[in-house]
């Protein structure tokens, strides 16, 4: 049996820059994830750890940034865990590579052993004996791929060891999504290598599949690396066991982030005002939090809501909070004046106007009518001059 820990796009170093104040807290989250995946590695324990590209966000780190990993990944040498590395399309493997400026096992007293191995185009796999596997990674030495780094891998043939893990950076293929990405990889080819896992790394959520006899997944990221990113946060666990003749292989996700994230929905009809409504949105106040709101139903027409003040007021309490208001103003409430009064058939026409809009899921266009049939009611209101 054999357990691996996959991991990938850590972004170590990522700037945030859309994140003002918390971009330096969020960097830290990030290497705090990587620090959570090591320990889970040592406390689990498994054999292999893999990084399937993007462990820096870009190929420019102080040199502190890079010591700081590299005593991260020592404590997997000390271990005699076997780790290894590929980079990816943010720390890709071009002339001003991190992993050209830094030998990261020497840097993490890995010389001469196989417990520490960053593939490159020059070294596209390495056999641990060890373990009795062989991990494939093919890449380039440029951002965008000449062609798929799977294209002719079949390693049905290759006797060398019982396990052959693949590692690419890139995104599987989904016709008219992908067709711009760098690096792409088809199901079929997947199939095609006959390796027993796939580790993959691009996208920033946990996902899998299978294609012919290979298991493939995304890991994702272990801390979101953008606040959008509700499906980040985790790195995987993946056992490979061979019973009379027949592998298999089984994945376990496993949580290593710190952000959360919650959708809250709340009718505007129970919101008395807005000092009332940001008193409750504090209840909730967590700075590991990203918090989204969507206020909805209808809004009586003494509430005055602006979602800039409600943020701008709890803000500092979450890592990120988001206020939409998507409630609407009430229609015609009592009796309608005559038809043939100004407001009677104001308001008669801009309802009919209001339910075809609807019926056609046109919000947007059926809320500014709402609000001018609001507006209209207020202007109108006691005129019964007859048309």
């Amino acid at each position: 049996m054999l357990r691996v820990l996959h991991t990938a796009d850590v972004h170590l170093g990522a700037r945030h820059a859309d994140l003002g104040e918390q971009a330096a807290a969020q960097r830290e989250r990030q290497f705090a994830a990587f620090r959570a995946t090591i320990d889970l590695a040592l406390a689990e324990p498994v054999d292999l750890v893999l990084v399937a590209g993007d462990l820096f966000d870009s190929n420019v780190q102080p040199r502190r940034s890079v010591e700081r990993v590299v005593g991260e990944l020592r404590r997997l040498v000390d271990a005699r865990i076997r780790t290894v590395i590929i980079p990816g399309t943010h720390d890709v493997y071009d002339r001003a590579s991190i992993y050209r400026s830094y030998d990261l096992p020497a840097l993490a007293g890995a010389v001469g052993s196989d417990l520490l191995t960053v593939l490159t185009p020059d070294r596209e796999s390495v056999v641990l004996e060890a373990l009795d596997v062989v991990v494939h990674g093919r890449v380039f030495a440029a951002k965008r791929a000449p062609h798929s780094p799977l294209q002719g891998m079949d390693v049905r043939r290759d006797a060398s060891a019982t396990w052959h893990i693949g590692m690419v950076h890139g995104s599987v293929a989904i016709p008219g999504q992908t067709d711009g990405d760098e690096v792409v990889v088809t199901t079929e080819e997947i199939a095609a290598t006959g390796l027993d896992y796939l580790a993959l790394g691009h996208w920033h959520s946990t996902s899998r599949g299978r294609a012919g006899s290979t298991v493939y997944a995304y890991s994702g990221a272990p801390e979101p690396v953008a606040l959008d990113q509700d499906r980040a946060g985790k790195v995987l666990l993946v056992t490979l066991d061979e019973h009379n003749g027949k592998k298999k292989v089984e994945l376990d996700e496993r949580q290593v982030g710190r952000t959360r994230f919650e959708k809250v929905e709340l009718d505007a009809a129970g919101v008395a005002s807005q000092p009332a409504l940001i008193d409750l949105l504090a209840t909730r106040a967590d700075p590991d939090l990203v918090l989204d709101v969507r206020l909805i139903g209808v809004r009586p027409d003494e509430l005055d809501l602006h979602v800039e003040e409600i943020e701008a007021a709890i803000g500092g309490r979450f890592l990120k909070v988001r206020v939409r208001d998507r409630s609407v103003p009430a229609l015609t409430e009592g009796a309608i004046p005559p038809p043939d009064t100004v407001l009677g058939a104001f308001i008669r026409d801009v309802e009919a106007q209001v339910a075809e809009l609807e019926a056609a899921d046109d919000e947007t266009a059926a809320g500014e009518l709402r609000d001018a049939l609001r507006l209209g009611r207020l202007l109108l209101a006691g005129e019964e001059v007859t048309l």
